[in-house]
């Protein structure tokens, strides 16, 4: 696997692409990694989860497993985009204004990108896919500019930020029952229920509490996951990458866009209630052991979903919030398979 090696899983031939651009998103610079056997592929671009937690990301670069989906054939097929997002890993920078920070720009910064990979492809639409956080910035980005996508694949979908927190908070309190330990339930007991409204004092609880009981990964006797450390490692591993840029992704930049203000507003996003129809095919794929960001909401928002395209709910058997590297390489094919919808568009003209 390449998260344990500094060595990179492939290569990209010389005719293909290999690049690092920094492009200017929202007036500030940001980095995007573009790698693909073709100039001539389709476009994918892939948004990172998080905030600030920039895998896939440029650090990828080279990297097959990457969090939540394969590459190496997927460059093959599409001119496949990471982004580092404002204010994470290469695309942090100090003189960031904090009041910049927010969801809408982050949308705002997706479409730029959006309609900069459009024109620097000559591609009148692309392929979007996203995973956790990012697809919260999906929903909305297709929302907003339906006509700019082929399809949309939505991977540990949130539908919303505030109806997650309620029935994570819940698991987590059933979780300290079960493990006897009183010093988390009470913590989890005296921040009251969601929304959370009160910055780190509610919603850092809950977080942190999550992250002690393993939400985001799975492991037991028959599947073994690598774990969220040596997944980050790529990180560090990454030519790409300084130091700085791993601080960045970890520390300055949840520090730049946690605040109590962003922390506050994050509830109001609600793809259930904004987002009730879209005119993409849709894909949500959801690990089967996740309970970081529960799936049922998912699936009751699909069903209702208004569309005159497709719309999937795939199960991904092995995996939590992080996905396992077999059900990567699933991933890795469904996106491949997204494809046929060019053919689906074409037919239908």
């Amino acid at each position: 696997m390449g998260f344990f090696s500094s060595k990179p899983d492939f290569h990209i031939p010389e005719d293909g692409i290999d690049r690092i651009d920094t492009i200017k998103l929202g007036g500030i610079k940001q980095s995007i990694l573009i790698q693909s056997h073709s100039p001539k592929n389709p476009v994918l671009l892939f948004l990172h989860g998080g905030p600030s937690m920039p895998l896939p990301g440029v650090s990828s670069r080279g990297r097959n497993y990457t969090v939540a989906t394969n590459t190496k054939e997927l460059v093959k097929h599409f001119t496949v985009v990471f982004w580092d997002q404002r204010g994470t890993g290469k695309s942090y920078h100090k003189n960031i204004p904090q009041t910049s920070m927010t969801f809408d720009q982050l949308v705002s910064d997706a479409a730029e990108l959006t309609d900069f990979l459009r024109e620097t492809f000559h591609q009148e639409k692309i392929f979007l896919a996203a995973h956790s956080f990012g697809t919260l910035i999906g929903m909305y980005l297709l929302k907003k500019h339906p006509g700019k996508f082929h399809s949309y694949v939505g991977i540990s979908q949130i539908i919303s930020w505030t109806e997650n927190d309620r029935e994570s908070i819940t698991w987590a309190k059933e979780e300290a029952k079960r493990r006897g330990d009183f010093k988390a339930l009470n913590e989890l007991e005296a921040v009251g229920d969601p929304p959370f409204t009160e910055g780190y004092k509610q919603w850092g609880v809950l977080r942190k509490w999550q992250m002690k009981y393993s939400t985001m990964v799975y492991n037991d006797s028959q599947i073994k996951h690598p774990g969220l450390l040596k997944v980050s490692m790529s990180m560090l591993n990454s030519s790409d990458y300084r130091v700085t840029d791993v601080f960045h992704s970890f520390y300055s930049g949840f520090k730049l866009i946690y605040t109590d203000e962003f922390i506050r507003n994050i509830p109001m996003i609600d793809v259930q209630k904004d987002v009730p129809s879209v005119d993409v095919p849709v894909t949500f794929i959801h690990g089967r052991k996740d309970v970081h960001v529960h799936a049922h909401f998912a699936e009751d928002y699909l069903s209702t979903l208004k569309t005159n395209h497709d719309k999937n709910f795939i199960w991904m058997e092995k995996s939590a919030h992080l996905f396992h590297p077999d059900d990567a390489a699933l991933i890795e094919q469904q996106l491949i398979n997204e494809l046929s919808h060019i053919k689906a568009e074409v037919i239908n003209l």
